[in-house]
Protein backbone atom coordinates (compact mmCIF):
# COMPACT_ATOMS: atom_id res chain seq x y z
CA UNK A 1 0.00 0.00 0.00
CA UNK A 2 1.22 3.26 -0.95
CA UNK A 3 1.74 5.64 1.64
CA UNK A 4 1.26 9.49 1.44
CA UNK A 5 1.80 12.39 2.84
CA UNK A 6 1.46 16.69 2.26
CA UNK A 7 4.29 18.19 0.28
CA UNK A 8 5.10 21.79 1.62
CA UNK A 9 8.03 23.67 0.69
CA UNK A 10 9.85 20.54 -0.09
CA UNK A 11 8.50 18.00 3.09
CA UNK A 12 6.10 15.64 3.31
CA UNK A 13 4.52 16.54 6.38
CA UNK A 14 1.55 14.80 8.37
CA UNK A 15 -1.87 16.35 8.35
CA UNK A 16 -2.62 18.46 11.54
CA UNK A 17 -3.82 16.16 13.87
CA UNK A 18 -2.58 13.28 12.05
CA UNK A 19 -5.85 12.35 9.71
CA UNK A 20 -5.99 10.06 6.91
CA UNK A 21 -7.90 8.41 4.38
CA UNK A 22 -8.27 5.66 2.10
CA UNK A 23 -8.24 4.39 -1.37
CA UNK A 24 -9.28 0.81 -2.72
CA UNK A 25 -8.18 -0.88 -5.57
CA UNK A 26 -11.08 -0.76 -7.84
CA UNK A 27 -10.78 -4.54 -9.10
CA UNK A 28 -9.44 -5.60 -5.92
CA UNK A 29 -10.99 -4.03 -3.26
CA UNK A 30 -7.47 -3.93 -1.49
CA UNK A 31 -6.41 -1.11 -0.28
CA UNK A 32 -4.22 0.80 -2.68
CA UNK A 33 -3.49 4.07 -0.97
CA UNK A 34 -3.72 5.62 2.98
CA UNK A 35 -2.96 9.24 2.25
CA UNK A 36 -2.54 12.42 4.48
CA UNK A 37 -6.24 14.59 4.95
CA UNK A 38 -5.41 18.25 5.05
CA UNK A 39 -7.14 20.35 7.47
CA UNK A 40 -8.02 24.07 5.56
CA UNK A 41 -4.63 25.19 8.42
CA UNK A 42 -2.90 22.37 5.84
CA UNK A 43 -4.07 23.96 2.70
CA UNK A 44 -3.46 27.65 3.78
CA UNK A 45 -0.24 26.41 4.63
CA UNK A 46 0.70 25.25 1.47
CA UNK A 47 -0.60 28.82 -0.20
CA UNK A 48 1.54 30.28 2.29
CA UNK A 49 4.76 27.92 1.11
CA UNK A 50 4.24 29.20 -2.40
CA UNK A 51 3.56 32.83 -1.84
CA UNK A 52 6.96 32.63 0.16
CA UNK A 53 8.62 30.88 -3.18
CA UNK A 54 7.39 33.13 -5.68
CA UNK A 55 9.62 36.06 -5.98
CA UNK A 56 12.71 33.89 -6.70
CA UNK A 57 11.28 31.68 -8.79
CA UNK A 58 9.39 34.46 -10.92
CA UNK A 59 13.07 36.20 -10.62
CA UNK A 60 14.42 33.01 -12.47
CA UNK A 61 16.06 33.29 -15.87
CA UNK A 62 13.87 31.21 -18.16
CA UNK A 63 16.95 29.15 -19.39
CA UNK A 64 17.21 27.78 -15.94
CA UNK A 65 13.29 27.14 -15.82
CA UNK A 66 13.59 25.46 -18.66
CA UNK A 67 16.49 23.54 -17.48
CA UNK A 68 14.69 22.39 -14.10
CA UNK A 69 11.59 21.45 -16.13
CA UNK A 70 13.62 19.47 -18.39
CA UNK A 71 15.23 17.76 -15.84
CA UNK A 72 11.63 16.59 -14.38
CA UNK A 73 10.70 15.45 -17.93
CA UNK A 74 13.84 12.82 -17.67
CA UNK A 75 12.70 11.80 -14.64
CA UNK A 76 9.15 11.10 -15.18
CA UNK A 77 10.74 9.33 -17.80
CA UNK A 78 12.81 7.53 -15.57
CA UNK A 79 9.80 6.57 -13.24
CA UNK A 80 7.17 5.54 -16.11
CA UNK A 81 6.79 1.73 -14.00
CA UNK A 82 6.21 3.66 -11.09
CA UNK A 83 3.61 5.68 -12.31
CA UNK A 84 2.03 2.92 -13.68
CA UNK A 85 2.02 0.54 -10.74
CA UNK A 86 0.03 3.12 -8.94
CA UNK A 87 -1.98 4.27 -11.50
CA UNK A 88 -3.67 0.87 -12.06
CA UNK A 89 -3.99 0.53 -8.34
CA UNK A 90 -5.75 3.42 -7.61
CA UNK A 91 -7.90 4.02 -10.94
CA UNK A 92 -8.21 0.23 -12.36
CA UNK A 93 -6.51 1.98 -15.82
CA UNK A 94 -5.03 -0.60 -17.74
CA UNK A 95 -1.32 -0.95 -18.36
CA UNK A 96 -1.20 0.90 -21.76
CA UNK A 97 -3.14 3.44 -20.95
CA UNK A 98 -1.15 3.82 -17.66
CA UNK A 99 1.99 4.24 -19.85
CA UNK A 100 0.71 6.44 -22.36
CA UNK A 101 -0.42 9.44 -19.46
CA UNK A 102 3.46 8.75 -18.10
CA UNK A 103 4.52 9.39 -22.08
CA UNK A 104 2.68 12.44 -22.43
CA UNK A 105 2.99 14.03 -19.38
CA UNK A 106 6.52 14.20 -19.92
CA UNK A 107 6.32 15.58 -23.27
CA UNK A 108 3.93 18.34 -21.50
CA UNK A 109 6.61 19.32 -19.15
CA UNK A 110 9.40 19.13 -22.05
CA UNK A 111 6.74 21.52 -23.65
CA UNK A 112 6.43 23.87 -20.68
CA UNK A 113 9.97 24.02 -20.71
CA UNK A 114 10.26 25.58 -24.75
CA UNK A 115 7.97 28.29 -24.07
CA UNK A 116 10.09 30.07 -20.87
CA UNK A 117 11.48 32.01 -23.73
CA UNK A 118 8.13 32.57 -25.82
CA UNK A 119 6.35 34.63 -22.46
CA UNK A 120 6.70 37.81 -24.74
CA UNK A 121 4.59 41.08 -24.68
CA UNK A 122 4.76 43.80 -27.71
CA UNK A 123 5.58 47.60 -28.39
CA UNK A 124 2.11 49.35 -28.65
CA UNK A 125 2.06 52.46 -30.85
CA UNK A 126 1.32 55.64 -28.80
CA UNK A 127 0.02 59.00 -29.68
CA UNK A 128 1.80 60.60 -26.93
CA UNK A 129 5.53 62.30 -28.19
CA UNK A 130 8.11 60.11 -26.81
CA UNK A 131 6.29 57.20 -24.91
CA UNK A 132 7.38 54.18 -25.31
CA UNK A 133 4.01 51.72 -24.91
CA UNK A 134 4.55 47.69 -24.17
CA UNK A 135 2.56 45.00 -23.34
CA UNK A 136 4.03 42.95 -20.80
CA UNK A 137 3.40 39.43 -19.52
CA UNK A 138 4.54 38.86 -15.97
CA UNK A 139 3.93 36.02 -13.85
CA UNK A 140 0.67 36.25 -11.74
CA UNK A 141 1.97 34.80 -8.45
CA UNK A 142 0.58 31.44 -6.92
CA UNK A 143 -1.35 29.24 -9.10
CA UNK A 144 -3.98 26.53 -7.98
CA UNK A 145 -4.13 23.40 -9.81
CA UNK A 146 -7.10 20.91 -9.24
CA UNK A 147 -6.97 17.60 -11.34
CA UNK A 148 -8.91 14.51 -11.91
CA UNK A 149 -8.07 10.50 -11.69
CA UNK A 150 -9.28 9.52 -15.43
CA UNK A 151 -5.82 10.77 -16.74
CA UNK A 152 -3.79 11.66 -13.92
CA UNK A 153 -0.70 12.07 -15.07
CA UNK A 154 -1.39 13.97 -18.06
CA UNK A 155 -3.50 16.14 -16.28
CA UNK A 156 -2.07 16.40 -12.77
CA UNK A 157 1.24 17.53 -15.08
CA UNK A 158 -0.51 19.82 -17.30
CA UNK A 159 -2.27 21.85 -14.39
CA UNK A 160 1.19 22.55 -13.09
CA UNK A 161 3.74 22.40 -15.88
CA UNK A 162 2.40 25.94 -17.89
CA UNK A 163 2.62 27.62 -14.32
CA UNK A 164 5.38 27.02 -13.24
CA UNK A 165 7.10 27.97 -17.24
CA UNK A 166 5.85 31.56 -16.63
CA UNK A 167 7.52 32.12 -13.25
CA UNK A 168 4.24 31.21 -10.93
CA UNK A 169 4.88 28.69 -7.93
CA UNK A 170 1.93 26.15 -7.08
CA UNK A 171 -0.33 24.11 -4.91
CA UNK A 172 -1.67 21.19 -6.73
CA UNK A 173 -5.05 20.03 -4.88
CA UNK A 174 -5.07 16.35 -5.69
CA UNK A 175 -7.80 13.62 -6.37
CA UNK A 176 -9.09 11.78 -3.38
CA UNK A 177 -9.22 9.04 -6.23
CA UNK A 178 -5.98 8.78 -7.24
CA UNK A 179 -3.75 10.90 -4.37
CA UNK A 180 -0.18 8.69 -4.55
CA UNK A 181 0.10 8.73 -8.49
CA UNK A 182 -0.50 12.76 -7.87
CA UNK A 183 1.58 13.02 -5.45
CA UNK A 184 4.67 11.08 -7.64
CA UNK A 185 4.74 14.01 -10.13
CA UNK A 186 5.17 16.75 -7.64
CA UNK A 187 8.01 14.89 -5.78
CA UNK A 188 9.37 14.24 -9.05
CA UNK A 189 9.77 17.83 -9.86
CA UNK A 190 11.19 18.95 -6.51
CA UNK A 191 13.24 16.14 -7.05
CA UNK A 192 14.43 17.45 -10.24
CA UNK A 193 15.61 20.28 -8.09
CA UNK A 194 12.64 23.19 -8.10
CA UNK A 195 13.25 25.46 -5.11
CA UNK A 196 11.66 24.60 -1.76
CA UNK A 197 7.70 26.01 -2.02
CA UNK A 198 7.95 25.68 -6.10
CA UNK A 199 5.42 22.98 -5.94
CA UNK A 200 2.95 22.17 -2.89
CA UNK A 201 0.59 19.34 -2.75
CA UNK A 202 -2.69 19.12 -1.05
CA UNK A 203 -4.33 16.10 -0.22
CA UNK A 204 -8.04 15.88 1.33
CA UNK A 205 -10.83 13.15 2.18
CA UNK A 206 -13.35 13.39 0.07
CA UNK A 207 -16.03 14.73 2.68
CA UNK A 208 -12.93 17.93 3.38
CA UNK A 209 -12.94 18.93 -0.27
CA UNK A 210 -15.21 21.96 0.15
CA UNK A 211 -14.08 23.36 2.75
CA UNK A 212 -10.45 23.20 1.79
CA UNK A 213 -10.97 24.33 -1.52
CA UNK A 214 -12.85 27.50 -1.06
CA UNK A 215 -10.04 28.13 1.99
CA UNK A 216 -7.45 27.56 -1.40
CA UNK A 217 -10.08 29.73 -3.47
CA UNK A 218 -10.24 32.32 -0.83
CA UNK A 219 -6.07 32.71 -0.24
CA UNK A 220 -5.16 35.83 -1.30
CA UNK A 221 -1.79 35.03 -2.73
CA UNK A 222 -3.86 32.61 -5.09
CA UNK A 223 -4.22 34.88 -7.97
CA UNK A 224 -5.58 32.16 -10.71
CA UNK A 225 -7.25 28.57 -10.86
CA UNK A 226 -7.44 26.04 -13.12
CA UNK A 227 -9.70 22.83 -12.94
CA UNK A 228 -10.00 20.10 -15.07
CA UNK A 229 -13.09 17.55 -13.79
CA UNK A 230 -16.73 17.46 -13.89
CA UNK A 231 -19.18 20.18 -14.88
CA UNK A 232 -21.36 19.72 -11.87
CA UNK A 233 -17.77 20.69 -9.53
CA UNK A 234 -16.77 22.98 -12.03
CA UNK A 235 -19.44 25.45 -11.75
CA UNK A 236 -18.58 25.64 -7.43
CA UNK A 237 -15.28 26.38 -8.22
CA UNK A 238 -16.46 28.99 -10.59
CA UNK A 239 -18.78 30.44 -8.45
CA UNK A 240 -16.44 30.46 -5.68
CA UNK A 241 -14.02 31.95 -7.60
CA UNK A 242 -16.44 34.88 -8.80
CA UNK A 243 -16.51 35.61 -5.48
CA UNK A 244 -13.05 36.51 -4.85
CA UNK A 245 -12.54 37.75 -8.07
CA UNK A 246 -10.26 35.12 -9.17
CA UNK A 247 -9.40 33.80 -12.98
CA UNK A 248 -10.68 30.47 -13.29
CA UNK A 249 -9.58 28.06 -16.37
CA UNK A 250 -12.47 25.25 -16.52
CA UNK A 251 -11.82 22.04 -18.28
CA UNK A 252 -14.93 19.91 -17.94
CA UNK A 253 -17.25 17.70 -19.22
CA UNK A 254 -18.26 16.06 -22.27
CA UNK A 255 -20.40 14.05 -24.84
CA UNK A 256 -18.76 14.03 -27.86
CA UNK A 257 -20.25 13.48 -31.05
CA UNK A 258 -18.43 11.78 -33.81
CA UNK A 259 -20.27 12.59 -37.43
CA UNK A 260 -20.29 9.97 -39.89
CA UNK A 261 -21.51 11.27 -43.22
CA UNK A 262 -22.83 9.10 -46.20
CA UNK A 263 -19.92 8.84 -48.15
CA UNK A 264 -17.82 8.16 -45.14
CA UNK A 265 -15.19 5.52 -45.60
CA UNK A 266 -16.91 2.65 -42.19
CA UNK A 267 -13.74 0.85 -41.54
CA UNK A 268 -11.63 4.21 -41.06
CA UNK A 269 -14.85 5.49 -38.95
CA UNK A 270 -15.43 2.08 -36.75
CA UNK A 271 -12.08 1.98 -35.78
CA UNK A 272 -11.76 5.14 -34.98
CA UNK A 273 -14.88 5.17 -32.93
CA UNK A 274 -13.93 2.00 -30.93
CA UNK A 275 -10.60 3.85 -29.76
CA UNK A 276 -12.32 7.40 -28.92
CA UNK A 277 -15.32 5.21 -27.24
CA UNK A 278 -13.66 2.59 -25.17
CA UNK A 279 -10.03 3.71 -24.27
CA UNK A 280 -9.89 3.97 -20.85
CA UNK A 281 -13.41 2.51 -20.40
CA UNK A 282 -14.89 5.54 -21.72
CA UNK A 283 -13.70 7.73 -18.74
CA UNK A 284 -12.05 10.48 -20.51
CA UNK A 285 -13.40 14.03 -21.13
CA UNK A 286 -13.09 12.98 -24.71
CA UNK A 287 -14.50 10.61 -25.22
CA UNK A 288 -17.01 9.25 -27.85
CA UNK A 289 -20.37 9.59 -26.42
CA UNK A 290 -22.79 9.66 -29.67
CA UNK A 291 -21.86 8.34 -32.82
CA UNK A 292 -24.56 10.21 -35.37
CA UNK A 293 -24.59 8.06 -38.18
CA UNK A 294 -26.54 8.76 -41.50
CA UNK A 295 -29.46 6.12 -42.38
CA UNK A 296 -28.04 5.42 -45.74
CA UNK A 297 -25.10 3.66 -43.82
CA UNK A 298 -26.38 3.11 -40.69
CA UNK A 299 -26.91 -0.27 -40.79
CA UNK A 300 -23.50 -1.56 -42.45
CA UNK A 301 -22.04 1.14 -40.12
CA UNK A 302 -23.43 -0.71 -36.88
CA UNK A 303 -23.00 -4.37 -38.10
CA UNK A 304 -19.37 -3.78 -38.17
CA UNK A 305 -18.74 -1.51 -34.81
CA UNK A 306 -20.53 -3.36 -32.80
CA UNK A 307 -18.59 -6.51 -34.21
CA UNK A 308 -15.38 -4.19 -33.17
CA UNK A 309 -16.82 -3.95 -29.29
CA UNK A 310 -17.47 -7.33 -29.06
CA UNK A 311 -13.80 -8.22 -29.91
CA UNK A 312 -12.30 -6.22 -27.09
CA UNK A 313 -11.41 -7.90 -24.13
CA UNK A 314 -12.33 -6.74 -20.61
CA UNK A 315 -11.08 -7.73 -17.41
CA UNK A 316 -8.16 -7.21 -15.01
CA UNK A 317 -5.76 -4.73 -15.92
CA UNK A 318 -2.81 -6.15 -15.11
CA UNK A 319 -3.19 -9.00 -17.75
CA UNK A 320 -1.69 -7.60 -20.49
CA UNK A 321 -4.17 -8.63 -23.21
CA UNK A 322 -6.67 -6.60 -21.82
CA UNK A 323 -8.29 -3.27 -23.78
CA UNK A 324 -10.77 -2.87 -21.15
CA UNK A 325 -9.76 -2.02 -16.92
CA UNK A 326 -12.14 -1.71 -14.76
CA UNK A 327 -14.50 1.30 -14.48
CA UNK A 328 -13.05 3.67 -11.35
CA UNK A 329 -15.89 3.14 -8.46
CA UNK A 330 -19.11 0.68 -8.14
CA UNK A 331 -20.91 3.69 -7.76
CA UNK A 332 -19.97 4.97 -11.43
CA UNK A 333 -20.98 1.12 -12.53
CA UNK A 334 -24.57 1.57 -10.97
CA UNK A 335 -24.87 4.90 -12.65
CA UNK A 336 -24.03 3.64 -16.08
CA UNK A 337 -26.05 0.65 -15.96
CA UNK A 338 -28.90 2.74 -14.98
CA UNK A 339 -28.53 4.70 -18.31
CA UNK A 340 -28.44 1.33 -20.34
CA UNK A 341 -31.44 0.25 -18.75
CA UNK A 342 -33.55 3.48 -19.52
CA UNK A 343 -32.45 3.53 -23.13
CA UNK A 344 -33.50 -0.03 -23.39
CA UNK A 345 -36.47 0.39 -21.88
CA UNK A 346 -37.66 3.63 -24.09
CA UNK A 347 -36.81 1.52 -27.42
CA UNK A 348 -33.29 1.34 -27.71
CA UNK A 349 -31.36 -1.97 -29.41
CA UNK A 350 -27.74 -3.22 -27.11
CA UNK A 351 -26.30 -4.97 -30.02
CA UNK A 352 -22.77 -5.20 -28.49
CA UNK A 353 -21.59 -5.59 -24.55
CA UNK A 354 -23.39 -4.78 -21.36
CA UNK A 355 -21.98 -7.40 -19.17
CA UNK A 356 -20.41 -6.40 -15.56
CA UNK A 357 -17.83 -8.31 -13.16
CA UNK A 358 -17.54 -6.20 -10.03
CA UNK A 359 -16.03 -3.14 -11.63
CA UNK A 360 -15.04 -4.42 -14.95
CA UNK A 361 -17.83 -3.58 -17.77
CA UNK A 362 -17.67 -5.03 -21.43
CA UNK A 363 -17.56 -2.64 -24.29
CA UNK A 364 -21.19 -1.84 -24.74
CA UNK A 365 -22.84 -0.64 -28.03
CA UNK A 366 -26.47 1.04 -27.98
CA UNK A 367 -28.33 1.99 -31.08
CA UNK A 368 -31.34 3.66 -32.66
CA UNK A 369 -30.94 5.82 -29.36
CA UNK A 370 -32.89 9.03 -29.41
CA UNK A 371 -33.83 12.17 -27.06
CA UNK A 372 -36.84 10.85 -24.96
CA UNK A 373 -33.52 8.58 -23.66
CA UNK A 374 -31.36 10.13 -20.57
CA UNK A 375 -27.96 8.69 -22.01
CA UNK A 376 -28.83 10.52 -25.23
CA UNK A 377 -28.26 13.81 -22.74
CA UNK A 378 -26.15 12.52 -19.97
CA UNK A 379 -22.64 12.39 -20.44
CA UNK A 380 -21.74 8.01 -19.38
CA UNK A 381 -18.45 8.64 -18.69
CA UNK A 382 -18.31 4.97 -19.08
CA UNK A 383 -17.95 1.94 -21.81
CA UNK A 384 -21.17 2.84 -23.37
CA UNK A 385 -21.46 4.61 -26.89
CA UNK A 386 -24.98 5.64 -28.29
CA UNK A 387 -25.61 5.29 -31.86
CA UNK A 388 -28.15 8.22 -33.26
CA UNK A 389 -29.52 7.88 -36.48
CA UNK A 390 -29.88 10.95 -38.80
CA UNK A 391 -30.96 11.71 -42.23
CA UNK A 392 -28.09 13.74 -43.95
CA UNK A 393 -25.72 16.48 -43.19
CA UNK A 394 -28.20 18.99 -41.69
CA UNK A 395 -30.17 16.96 -39.18
CA UNK A 396 -26.12 15.33 -38.09
CA UNK A 397 -25.05 18.87 -37.62
CA UNK A 398 -28.52 19.60 -35.58
CA UNK A 399 -27.96 16.40 -33.16
CA UNK A 400 -24.17 16.70 -32.64
CA UNK A 401 -24.77 20.33 -31.72
CA UNK A 402 -28.42 19.09 -29.36
CA UNK A 403 -26.36 18.99 -26.14
CA UNK A 404 -25.17 21.17 -23.36
CA UNK A 405 -21.68 20.11 -23.90
CA UNK A 406 -19.06 20.83 -26.23
CA UNK A 407 -15.53 20.09 -25.62
CA UNK A 408 -14.56 17.50 -28.42
CA UNK A 409 -15.86 16.01 -31.89
CA UNK A 410 -15.02 14.59 -35.43
CA UNK A 411 -16.71 14.14 -38.74
CA UNK A 412 -15.68 11.57 -41.22
CA UNK A 413 -16.16 11.81 -44.74
CA UNK A 414 -14.24 11.35 -47.89
CA UNK A 415 -14.78 14.93 -49.02
CA UNK A 416 -12.70 17.29 -47.02
CA UNK A 417 -13.84 20.64 -48.25
CA UNK A 418 -17.55 19.19 -47.11
CA UNK A 419 -16.10 17.48 -43.88
CA UNK A 420 -14.63 21.11 -43.22
CA UNK A 421 -17.68 23.07 -43.46
CA UNK A 422 -19.34 21.10 -41.06
CA UNK A 423 -16.89 21.04 -38.40
CA UNK A 424 -16.97 24.59 -38.67
CA UNK A 425 -20.70 24.58 -37.63
CA UNK A 426 -20.31 22.11 -35.11
CA UNK A 427 -19.72 23.76 -31.44
CA UNK A 428 -17.11 22.58 -29.38
CA UNK A 429 -13.59 23.58 -28.79
CA UNK A 430 -12.02 20.74 -30.79
CA UNK A 431 -12.89 19.28 -34.16
CA UNK A 432 -11.23 15.85 -36.21
CA UNK A 433 -11.96 15.15 -39.28
CA UNK A 434 -11.32 11.68 -40.13
CA UNK A 435 -9.64 11.33 -36.59
CA UNK A 436 -11.32 9.76 -33.35
CA UNK A 437 -12.23 12.44 -30.99
CA UNK A 438 -9.61 11.09 -28.46
CA UNK A 439 -6.68 13.12 -29.23
CA UNK A 440 -4.28 15.32 -26.97
CA UNK A 441 -1.37 17.05 -27.94
CA UNK A 442 0.84 19.09 -25.24
CA UNK A 443 1.14 22.29 -27.97
CA UNK A 444 -2.34 22.15 -28.77
CA UNK A 445 -4.72 24.53 -27.53
CA UNK A 446 -7.14 22.58 -25.14
CA UNK A 447 -10.80 23.38 -23.82
CA UNK A 448 -14.30 23.35 -24.83
CA UNK A 449 -17.33 25.47 -24.71
CA UNK A 450 -20.72 25.70 -23.52
CA UNK A 451 -20.72 23.22 -20.28
CA UNK A 452 -17.46 21.74 -21.19
CA UNK A 453 -15.98 24.84 -19.59
CA UNK A 454 -13.86 28.36 -20.58
CA UNK A 455 -10.14 28.90 -21.10
CA UNK A 456 -7.40 26.46 -22.97
CA UNK A 457 -4.58 24.87 -21.80
CA UNK A 458 -1.52 24.04 -24.06
CA UNK A 459 1.55 25.97 -25.85
CA UNK A 460 1.15 29.24 -26.54
CA UNK A 461 -2.44 29.66 -25.16
CA UNK A 462 -1.53 28.18 -21.88
CA UNK A 463 0.80 31.39 -21.63
CA UNK A 464 -2.26 33.78 -21.84
CA UNK A 465 -4.00 31.93 -19.17
CA UNK A 466 -1.08 31.95 -16.69
CA UNK A 467 0.48 35.62 -17.12
CA UNK A 468 -0.87 39.02 -16.35
CA UNK A 469 -0.65 41.11 -18.89
CA UNK A 470 0.66 44.63 -17.98
CA UNK A 471 0.56 48.27 -19.69
CA UNK A 472 4.34 49.85 -19.18
CA UNK A 473 4.85 53.14 -20.68
CA UNK A 474 8.55 55.02 -20.36
CA UNK A 475 8.51 58.72 -21.54
CA UNK A 476 11.63 59.07 -23.46
CA UNK A 477 11.42 62.94 -23.98
CA UNK A 478 9.75 66.06 -21.97
CA UNK A 479 5.86 65.76 -22.38
CA UNK A 480 3.75 68.40 -22.73
CA UNK A 481 0.91 69.11 -20.23
CA UNK A 482 -2.16 71.08 -20.39
CA UNK A 483 -1.20 72.64 -16.80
Amino acid sequence: MFDIKLLIDNEDRDATGGATFLRRDPVTGADSTRAAAATVADARAAADAAAAAFPAWAALGPNERRRLLNRAADLLDERTPEFIARMIAETGATRGWAGFNAHLAAGILREAAAMTTQIAGEVIPSDVPGSLAMAVRQPVGVVLGIAPWNAPIILGTRSIAMPLACGNTVVFKVSELCPATHHLIARTLCDAGLPAGTVNVVANAPDDAPAVVEALIAHPAIRRVNFTGSTRVGRIIAQSAARHLKPVLLELGGKAPLLVLDDADLDAAVAAAAFGAFMNQGQICMSTERLVVDDAIADAFAARFAAKAASLPAGDPRREDVVLGAVVTPEAIQRIRRLIDDAVSKGARLIAGGGIDGNVMAATVLDKVTPAMEIYSEESFGPVVCIVRVSGTEEAIRVANDSEYGLSSAVFSRDIARAMEVAKRIESGICHINGPTVHDEAQMPFGGVKASGYGRFGGKAGIHEFTELRWITVQTTPRHYPF
